[in-house]
């Protein structure tokens, strides 16, 4: 495999905890490595290796070339060096997904919180994906009017819960940093409304033998129900949870549990 400084851009890397497990940790959409911060602490029997994916945190813009998912898994696969536990959140966890399905030797046991891999509810449920499609217009209407402002806004409030912060209540810096990074979300569109890299063609999800965990809050959107169900369905080996009083953004809002969870899973590994 290539190493980060052979990558046409080379991406910042964090690392979270010191204990002997090795694990892979892939951020969501307008967040960045430090998002783990929370679930590393509380698996001290685990070091924590987190890039910033392009356009996030501390590495540089996109360029636009390529497929944005391709580019992100690329800078995944420089770090996947030993086996090791992968866990991706929302986004983050599709190229989790990716990285199980190409290098199933090296990925220990997979888990996957709130993916977005949107294709599986349009195969299985419709109508779910038709009313995201329809929550989601607000979103998309501004970034089309590059009123990224706005469009940060938006989409933060979609993926957030009642009790969230509100936008005036979050720091500056945080609201910079989601303005910053949503311009590249409608790039990761053909990855998960159309399965462009092909996961869900005949066998390719069987290639992921390791054992596999799904988690959800109860709060999230309901379209990602539908895709953590039937994902569970289609790997070999793999177990649906949801953690009580959760949003889409579980593993900052309760990192306990989705530790729990993650350290059950690993206890069949």
């Amino acid at each position: 495999m290539k190493d980060i400084a052979s990558l046409p851009q080379p991406v910042h890397v964090r690392h979270l905890g010191h204990g002997p497990r090795k694990v892979l940790a892939i951020h969501c959409t307008i967040a960045h490595g430090g998002a783990w911060r929370g679930v590393a602490a509380r698996l001290e029997e685990a070091s924590f290796t987190a890039f910033d994916m392009l356009h996030h945190g501390r590495s540089p813009d996109w360029d636009g070339q390529g497929d944005f998912q391709d580019r992100n898994l690329e800078a995944a696969e420089t770090l996947l060096t030993e086996p090791m536990d992968v866990i991706g959140h929302s986004f983050g966890a599709t190229v989790a997904l990716r990285l199980a399905v190409n290098h199933p030797g090296l990925v220990r046991s997979l888990t996957m919180v709130e993916p977005v891999f949107f294709k599986v509810a349009e195969l299985d449920a419709p109508e779910v994906l038709a009313q995201h499609d329809r929550d989601a217009r607000p979103f998309f209407e501004a970034w089309e009017a590059k009123d990224y402002p706005l469009a940060a806004r938006l989409f933060n409030r979609m993926w957030s819960t009642a009790d969230s912060p509100r936008w005036p209540q979050l720091p500056e810096g945080t609201r910079a940093a989601m303005i910053r990074s949503i311009p590249v979300v409608p790039a990761c569109d053909k990855p998960l409304f159309e399965d462009s890299a092909g996961l869900l063609e005949p066998g390719v999800l069987d290639r992921v033998t390791m054992p596999a965990l799904l988690i959800r809050g109860d709060l999230t959107h309901p379209v990602i129900g539908v895709i953590n169900e039937g994902l569970a369905r289609r790997l070999p080996d793999a177990r649906s949870e949801v953690v009580t009083g959760a949003g889409h953004m579980v593993p900052i809002s309760h990192p306990d549990a989705v530790a729990g969870h993650v350290r059950a899973l690993w206890s069949r590994s």
